[in-house]
């Protein structure tokens, strides 16, 4: 069976977040199961481009409404993903050093889904399934279906996962005229909320839409940012299946990142070895319990709690904890963790995007603070769960799926239910209370630590959802 993956982000080509690491590596996990699962993404001008080499398999050109532009698809020569990877190259279009936040954003994808489309189409590349992630990629369903350029393609199979339906691409009506003629009759399958959603579009046009935790498939028939009434039109589409983790990536046994690697038998020594290495260069004090919070600034992962939060906690437990954030997002939120820098010796803070950091961080912390009002699956607490650093999750969508409380049977991380101050402080109050327990601290680490939450079960129900589809064509 052969699959492709379309995707605006890829580890470790470019990442912005837990859709890199997804498409990343569910392809590996794929492949060892026989499915020949290929991923294509826009090309960027980053290192990973200019440390490996390419290789030019097809020259094409497609129209962008009135404009005609020009593309290149590049294949990885040396397979060193351990999948086929292309790079769609549009000059002045996609060759550019970011993924997002460009003004012509729009048109980028829309260029990049266009090329792909017609790549497949005029090499007759074998494609069984496309499988198209988040809505940079959500209006590849439709053009499959109800494009006249592409029909031939009707058949081909394809999945749409929503990685967080917060984010929907919407267009106005005026960029229509981007797509190839289009069966008019079917303009309802690209519309949502008076505009075109490419995200609604595919859940809509997709043979099967999968959420990235079970609890995330039903929670967006409560909170999708006004797709409520969809989710409920559509639920024979939906599967809910939890992401895994590359555990070859996320290792403490052999993460080149590590000053001092570990596994579950030298976690205590090792651990620690990391952690004093990292207070040291932030200024904090090793022998406390060490809490962090890694991930982007913004409210839907709770961020705009954490001052408040550190504050108070700050107040009632002054020199039990110390605190470091990793992350960048809003600039106000930004601005007011790096302003408590100036009052608080038990916290500190790097604002910006630091792979290297957050490995080093994952394996020297105790604590991760997970505050989240919308976390689809949330990956960072399996990476925590991989290096013995213990969740503080709040109970939504995926970390609901993955963390069980420490006080349950069989439990291993600290959860809370509403997203509350005293809920909170009560919940960082718990973790330093079990630091203070280090045998069972101990006990925790190590349990953690043997879980697996790799992609191994999810690859399967992939694989088992992409059967059972092509069996229907």
């Amino acid at each position: 069976m052969n699959v492709l993956n379309l995707s605006a982000e890829c580890y470790p080509v470019a990442k912005a977040g837990g859709l890199g690491d997804v498409v990343g590596a569910l392809p590996k996990y794929l492949k060892e199961l026989g499915v020949n699962a290929m991923v294509a993404m826009p090309f960027y001008d980053k290192k990973f481009v200019l440390e490996n080499t390419f290789e030019s398999v097809y020259k094409g050109n497609s129209k962008l409404g009135y404009r005609t532009f020009d593309f290149d698809i590049l294949k990885e020569a040396n397979n060193v993903l351990g999948f086929e990877l292309y790079l769609v190259k549009i000059p002045d279009l996609l060759d550019r050093p970011d993924i997002y936040s460009y003004p012509d954003e729009s048109e980028q994808f829309i260029a990049f889904q266009l090329a792909v489309l017609e790549w497949v189409l005029s090499t007759n590349k074998p494609v069984d399934v496309f499988h198209c992630h988040d809505h940079h990629t959500g209006l590849v369903p439709f053009l499959l279906k109800y494009s006249y350029k592409f029909n031939s393609l009707a058949n081909k199979v394809s999945v749409f996962t929503i990685h967080n339906a917060q984010y929907q691409g919407w267009l106005g009506w005026e960029k229509l005229y981007y797509l190839p003629d289009i069966d008019g009759t079917k303009g309802g399958m690209l519309e949502w909320g008076d505009c075109i959603n490419p995200l609604a579009s595919a859940i809509k046009c997709c043979w099967a839409y999968t959420t990235v935790s079970p609890s995330y498939l039903e929670e967006l028939k409560h909170n999708s940012n006004r797709l409520e009434f969809l989710f409920e039109l559509e639920p024979q589409k939906g599967v809910g299946i939890l992401n895994g983790i590359d555990v070859d990536v996320w290792n403490p046994a052999t993460d080149p990142m590590l000053s001092f690697n570990y596994s579950k038998t030298t976690v205590k020594a090792n651990k620690q070895k990391n952690k004093q290495e990292l207070c040291e260069k932030f200024g904090l004090n090793p022998d406390k319990p060490l809490i962090t919070f890694i991930g982007r600034l913004v409210a839907e992962k709770g961020a705009d709690t954490l001052v408040e939060l550190i504050r108070e906690i700050s107040l009632r437990n002054q020199d039990e904890f110390c605190f470091l954030i990793l992350g960048s997002g809003e600039k106000e939120i930004e601005n007011d963790l790096k302003e408590l820098q100036t009052y608080l010796k038990n916290y500190n803070c790097y604002i910006g995007y630091d792979e290297d950091l957050s490995h080093k961080i994952y394996a020297s912390a105790d604590f991760i603070l997970m505050p989240s009002r919308v976390e689809p699956c949330g990956l960072n607490q399996l990476y925590a769960l991989r290096y013995g650093t213990i969740p503080i999750v709040r109970s939504t969508g995926g970390l609901k799926d993955s963390i069980i409380d420490f006080d349950n049977e069989g439990g291993y991380g600290i959860r809370f239910d509403n997203l509350e101050l005293m809920e909170m402080v009560i919940a960082i109050r718990r973790a330093i209370s079990l630091y203070q327990d280090q045998k069972r601290l101990d006990q925790l680490r190590k349990l953690m630590m043997g879980l697996d939450f790799s992609w191994k079960k999810s690859a399967h129900s992939y694989n088992q959802l992409y059967k059972r589809l092509t069996k229907s064509t």
